[in-house]
């Protein structure tokens, strides 16, 4: 197994040759499922084909539309207030309408590019699927069905879950540098905090840490403190004050040119009990056996099963999470899942998660995250691995 180096910092974006890629091999699969365009509506599709990239998605009032046809460049039929930022893409077909415009929020632009590229009776691809979601009002979706009545709409979820899922050497240098930036500050953590600062405080040194050390954003980052171990993994930091015996645990996804990481550490505060430096061995090995499992021509169901094994041999109660990793990229979690019955096969160049988790008595868990790619020759780890011992903080 190739262990984590420290990155340096790639340069923001990519080349238009990046993109050309994308689309190339966007087309042929839609040559080869008979689509005649794809329609896409949300942040990561749209940049993930343009390199469009704005804090503005935070805003619910405008819907933003990419079509991508079956021969030539994207189109952009986008909200005028986005023109500027979109023309400093390679995209050069951008539509706009004077948004918000309730009556009719970009339907008449849409369906006028939609008849031209698709045809009056083509097929449009659309993600309809498990983990995607169409971002316009339902009511407009309605009126563009409507509209475009003799269009046959398909579900092109497998079309681009193939595209996005192994990424490319671009794509696995941003993801690596922002492990790297999320790894330096947890190692810097214990010097940071002491026993009896509130959650809060800890959270939000952590996050300064994050961004002194270069990450963009930190836009996800939960977990918290419990007696013995905590009860949950998604709760925000409270106003509670941590004590000696809490089991600390952070999870985050910090951000670099729109590239996520997505791992926790755990801390012990003050000297932590047997039961707890045993359920941190089991997780700790419990990863080893998911590294050791994470191979090219090895499903995400065979990742489960080697990390499930030594959960329930380590004397697991539960597993709350649901599955013990995840796909990773432009999203901070993305297709694939490991679960029993996700027979998704890992190739090269595939970047996940694994995330074993463990009740290991009564309101009291444990989980461990680390990313990786996936090489020619097994895992490479993208995230420096965590401390062989529970890291305790006085």
């Amino acid at each position: 197994m190739k262990q984590s180096e420290s990155s340096t910092r790639p340069p923001c974006g990519f080349p238009t040759n990046e993109f050309e890629a994308r689309v190339t091999k966007a087309q042929r699969l839609m040559t080869a499922a008979n689509l005649d365009a794809l329609l896409l509506t949300t942040e990561p599709e749209i940049r993930y084909f343009t390199g469009f990239l704005t804090q503005f998605w935070q805003s619910p009032t405008r819907p933003w539309f990419l079509v991508v046809p079956k021969k030539g460049k994207p189109i952009a039929v986008i909200p005028e207030i986005g023109a500027e930022c979109m023309a400093q893409t390679w995209i050069d077909d951008i539509r706009t309408w004077p948004a918000p415009q309730p009556s009719d929020d970009g339907i008449s632009l849409l369906v006028s590019t939609l008849n031209k590229v698709v045809g009056k009776t083509g097929n449009l691809g659309l993600p309809m699927g498990h983990e995607t979601h169409v971002r316009m009002p339902l009511l407009n979706f309605f009126t563009l069905r409507q509209r475009l009545r003799r269009i046959e709409v398909v579900d092109a979820t497998d079309l681009l879950q193939t595209l996005r899922v192994v990424k490319s050497k671009a794509e696995i240098a941003k993801i690596a540098y922002i492990c790297d930036v999320a790894s330096t500050a947890f190692e810097a953590l214990p010097s940071l905090i002491s026993v009896g600062q509130t959650e809060h405080e800890i959270f939000q040194t952590f996050k300064i840490e994050c961004l002194r050390q270069g990450a963009d954003d930190v836009p996800y980052l939960v977990g918290g403190a419990g007696q013995g171990g905590y009860k949950d993994i998604i709760s925000p930091p409270s106003n509670t004050a941590t004590q000696a015996g809490d089991l600390l645990i952070l999870d985050t996804g910090c951000l670099f040119d729109g590239y996520f990481c997505d791992f926790d550490r755990n801390f012990a505060l003050s000297d932590p009990s047997d039961d707890v430096k045993r359920a941190y061995e089991v997780v700790y090995q419990a990863t080893e056996a998911g590294l050791a499992a994470a191979r090219p021509g090895a499903t995400c169901a065979d990742l489960f099963h080697a990390m499930q094994s030594v959960l329930e041999e380590g004397g697991a109660l539960g597993n709350e999470v649901g599955r013990l990793g995840h796909g990773l990229g432009v999203q901070l979690t993305e297709f694939p899942s490991h679960t029993p019955w996700d027979r998704t096969v890992l190739k090269a160049g595939m970047v996940v998660t694994l995330e074993p988790s463990m009740t290991f008595a009564p309101g009291r868990m444990m989980v461990h995250e680390e990313n990786i790619v996936i090489r020619k020759d097994g895992p490479q780890l993208l995230t420096r691995r965590a401390p062989r011992e529970l890291p305790v903080v006085d």
